[in-house]
């Protein structure tokens, strides 16, 4: 064997373990601008060279005295999934939220606040205010921020949302009629059977949404009907969409709602077959 033989063998080796070797860049943390207010988010880009295909993710809501659940924690689980399937990922914090908390005033403790001066009723009226004003001004900033990178595939956009940022990220997806998909899960677990207000606004959603839904509850969720309601509309409506329910996740229904971070090896292969399938219509 030569030596230039032997060389470019051994760069060949080299490259292909360069390779092998790159993995996703982040977090970076960006600032978003929504009106007046700066909101910090967190960034994975996918290895290699773009444009790439983009995920928005719209957090749950999380109160000022939760000690239990981080919302940077749980944003950045899914960071390096995301990236890992070639998307770049966009944790956005709305406002009052984590990295956010400065900036203008948490939707929960809002709805804490109703609740106190008003009961349920009083509770309802603000999320569902919150959800088609301050929250989906914020999550459509992000979006708009995400569109204007070179190396983002604008063609290729979805939303990904869990719980109170599931219900969110229905009403996004019904405004941003360029996403191509949307994936939600737990969405309104806690608050379909508590709110209706809450389920005519999400059914009207899904009904003008262009592109596939999915929707995933685990068993033990705080309730799977919203998923069922909305399957059941979907279908009435012949409009694209997934349903699925997965078996009892942990002990707790705390921990059946928040599956999206405590096990994504249950839905990486169903929801990515999605985001592929659905990203390329």
């Amino acid at each position: 064997m030569s030596k230039l033989f032997t060389i470019i063998i051994l760069l060949s080796c080299f490259s292909i373990k360069q390779v092998h070797a790159q993995k996703a860049k982040g977090p970076d943390t960006v600032s978003v601008q929504s009106g007046t207010l700066t909101l910090k988010a967190l960034l994975w880009l996918p290895a290699g060279k773009g444009p790439f295909p983009a995920i928005i993710f719209c957090h749950g809501s999380y109160g000022g005295r939760d000690t239990i659940h981080d919302p940077v924690q749980q944003i950045a689980v899914l960071g390096p999934v995301f990236a890992r399937h070639g998307y770049i990922y966009l944790g956005l914090l709305r406002r009052g939220v984590g990295l956010s908390a400065g900036q203008g005033v948490n939707s929960t403790t809002l709805m804490d606040k109703a609740f106190t001066e008003s009961g349920q009723e009083g509770r309802n009226k603000v999320q569902l205010q919150q959800l088609q004003t301050d929250q989906l001004q914020d999550m459509l900033s992000g979006l708009a921020w995400l569109r204007g990178r070179k190396d983002v595939d604008t063609n290729q956009l979805a939303i990904v949302g869990h719980s109170f940022g599931g219900s969110l990220a229905l009403l996004v997806a019904q405004q941003a009629k360029y996403l191509k998909a949307t994936v939600v899960f737990g969405m309104a677990g806690y608050s379909w059977n508590l709110s209706p207000p809450l389920r005519e606004s999400l059914i009207m959603a899904v009904k003008n949404i262009p592109g596939p839904v999915m929707i995933i509850h685990a068993e033990n969720d705080y309730s799977t009907t919203p998923g069922y309601a909305m399957d059941s509309v979907m279908n009435q409506f012949n409009k694209p969409h997934v349903l699925k329910i997965y078996p009892r996740f942990g002990t707790t229904t705390s921990e059946g709602h928040n599956m999206i971070f405590l096990s994504f090896k249950t839905w990486e292969a169903a929801v990515f077959k999605f985001l592929h399938k659905s990203l390329r219509r």
